[in-house]
C-alpha cells in the first residue's frame, strides 16, 4: 500500500510536461487495450462466419437458395465470406438477365464484384490495427522524452543546492523513469497485438482469395454448362 502511495505522489509531484507526457500515455495505453477486444471479437466473428460458411456451401447446396437465405437475413447479420459471396451472386444473376451478355463478361462481373467486397472486408479486418502499431512504435520515446525532460529538471533544482545527496536526486529520477514505464506498458501489448491481429487478417484475406478464385471457378462451369440457365 505505501509502494502505491509512494508511486501516486511521485506522479502528482511530477512537473505538468512530465504529468502531460504519462497523461497521454495511459489514455493510449487504455485507448490500445478497447482496440485489442474490438479486433479479438471482429475477427473472431469473421473466421467463424468463413468456417461455418464454408461448410454449408460445400455441402452442395443450391447457390441460389444460399444467395435467398442471406437476402432474407438481411446485411446487417452477415460478416466476411457471406457478404463476398452475396455480391459475386448478385452481379452474376444480374448479367445472366441482360440478354446477349456473353459469359466471359458475366463471369468477370461477378469476379469484379467479388473482388471489390473482398477489399471492404480486409480494410474491415485491418481497420485500427495501424493505430496499435503507432502506439506500439511511438509510446517508448514519448516514455523516454519524459524521463529526460524529468532528469534534466532534477539536475536543474540541484544546481542551486550546496550539497546534493542521494535523498535529493532520488525523488526527481523516480519520478522521471515513472514515464519511461509508463511508455513501455503501452508499448508492449499494442506490439504483441498488432503481430498478432496482423497475421489472422492476412490469413483471412488468403482465405478470402481462395474463395473469390473457387467460387469464380465454379460460376464459369455453370455458365458455359448451362448456358444461360439460372446456377444451380
Amino acid at each position: 500500500m505505501t509502494a502505491d502511495v509512494s508511486v501516486l505522489r511521485l506522479i502528482l509531484d511530477a512537473s505538468l510536461l512530465v504529468q502531460a507526457v504519462m497523461l497521454s500515455l495511459i489514455l493510449a495505453s487504455i485507448t490500445s487495450w478497447a482496440l485489442i477486444l474490438y479486433k479479438r471479437l471482429s475477427l473472431k466473428r469473421a473466421e467463424q462466419t468463413a468456417i461455418r460458411f464454408e461448410e454449408e456451401f460445400w455441402a452442395g447446396g443450391n447457390l441460389a437458395e444460399i444467395y435467398r437465405r442471406l437476402s432474407d437475413e438481411g446485411p446487417g447479420e452477415h460478416a466476411g465470406m457471406e457478404r463476398i459471396f452475396r455480391a459475386g451472386f448478385q452481379e452474376f444473376s444480374r448479367m445472366r438477365k441482360q440478354s446477349g451478355a456473353p459469359p466471359a463478361a458475366v463471369v468477370e462481373a461477378a469476379h469484379r464484384a467479388m473482388r471489390v467486397s473482398v477489399s471492404r472486408e480486409l480494410d474491415n479486418a485491418e481497420r485500427h490495427l495501424q493505430f496499435l502499431a503507432t502506439v506500439g512504435s511511438v509510446s517508448p520515446y514519448v516514455g523516454l522524452f519524459g524521463t529526460v525532460w524529468g532528469i534534466m529538471n532534477s539536475f536543474r533544482a540541484l544546481a542551486g543546492q550546496q550539497q546534493a545527496t542521494l535523498a535529493t536526486v532520488a525523488p526527481g529520477i523516480a519520478e522521471a523513469l515513472i514515464a519511461t514505464a509508463l511508455g513501455l506498458f503501452a508499448a508492449i501489448p499494442a506490439v504483441i497485438a498488432y503481430n498478432h491481429y496482423a497475421n489472422r487478417a492476412e490469413r483471412l484475406a488468403n482465405r478470402y482469395e481462395t474463395f473469390v478464385e473457387e467460387f469464380t471457378s465454379i460460376l464459369e462451369r455453370h455458365t458455359h454448362a448451362a448456358g444461360a440457365a439460372p446456377a444451380k
